[in-house]
């Protein structure tokens, strides 16, 4: 039977940091959508994983746009930067008119030792 004192959560008691989840929404506007969402569709992101509603789809093109603001809107920022203030992303289409609107709707906590085996700064081996 393992030690939980021993288990790598329990390695660093001061080892935790927050994330904001999102939600990422197709919010629909005067212009027609012409990819496959639809006003009302959305995913939750929560840490590293995406979570759609069942049965919902979501197309990979908007998708690959997104991710790369994603790991920066979960963190927290400057009051002051676009990054926090701004919230409605265009569809990577210059024919859509879809947009999605990425909201954090709450945080999560997690533990250095749990995403990663790369130690921190002097932390015991």
């Amino acid at each position: 039977m393992t030690d939980p004192s021993h288990t790598p959560a329990a390695a660093s008691a001061h080892d935790a940091f927050t994330l904001y989840d999102l939600r990422v929404e197709v919010i629909a506007t005067e212009r027609p959508m012409v990819c496959n969402h639809r006003a009302g569709d959305s995913f939750t992101l929560r840490g590293e994983n995406l979570e759609f509603p069942p049965g919902q789809t979501f197309p990979l093109y908007p998708l690959a746009a997104l991710l790369p603001l994603l790991p920066a809107k979960q963190r927290p920022t400057h009051p002051n930067d676009w990054m926090t203030t701004d919230a409605d992303i265009a569809c990577p289409d210059p024919h859509c008119g879809g947009r999605f609107r990425i909201t954090r709707i709450g945080t999560s906590t997690f533990r250095h030792a749990d995403v990663t085996l790369v130690p921190l700064p002097g932390a015991p081996t």
